[in-house]
């Protein structure tokens, strides 16, 4: 990407991407409501099976589960555009954020669950340059877009932490190329 765009790029891998929406016509689970409505009707039936059965085993071990539990990750307007981008979210296998000064992009390396060599080229699913790109918030883990929406996007572990954490300082600062090297 740093190539395509002529520009420095942050990359980051993104963790569970089974957010939930706050957004007017979508279900909680970003499916588009109103939508397959007789699919839903079983899915809803089977699920609601199987999350009795997680709840009746957990609470045989001493813990409380909740099977259906999403953090609500994306809020905004009927329409948002942060749609878009979380559409194409719900399809990747191994999702990585690329952030740029003038941009914005979704990048799957597909699954690498069985053997790493066997993994496909990297695809870029996704992409966003400015103006219509999201402002990226290192600090709240955001990407806003001008109308409002906002997705709080998931790393993929500590070691996404700790590589965002050494390109971004406080007040929202980003070193584009790593921070420099300090004087002394």
């Amino acid at each position: 990407m740093r190539d395509h765009w002529q520009e420095p790029v942050l990359v980051l891998r993104l963790g569970d991407t089974d957010v939930g929406f706050a957004v007017p016509g979508r279900r909680l689970d970003g499916t588009v409501a109103g939508k397959r409505l007789v699919r839903r009707f079983f899915w809803n039936v089977l699920r609601g099976i199987g999350g009795a059965a997680v709840v009746v085993f957990s609470l045989a071990h001493g813990a409380l589960a909740h099977p259906f539990g999403r953090e609500v990750r994306v809020t905004g307007p009927a329409g948002a555009q942060a749609l878009g981008l979380l559409d194409e979210l719900r399809r990747t296998k191994a999702p990585w954020l690329v952030c740029a000064p003038g941009g914005v992009a979704l990048v799957d390396t597909g699954s690498t669950y069985l053997d790493p060599a066997d993994a496909p080229e990297p695809k870029l699913v996704w992409e966003a340059r400015k103006p219509d790109a999201p402002e990226f918030g290192p600090r709240g883990r955001t990407l806003t877009w001008p109308d409002g929406s906002v997705f709080r996007f998931p790393l993929h572990g500590n070691t996404e932490d700790r590589h965002l954490r050494a390109h971004f300082e406080p007040p929202d600062v980003i070193h584009w190329s790593g921070r420099p090297a300090s004087r002394g």
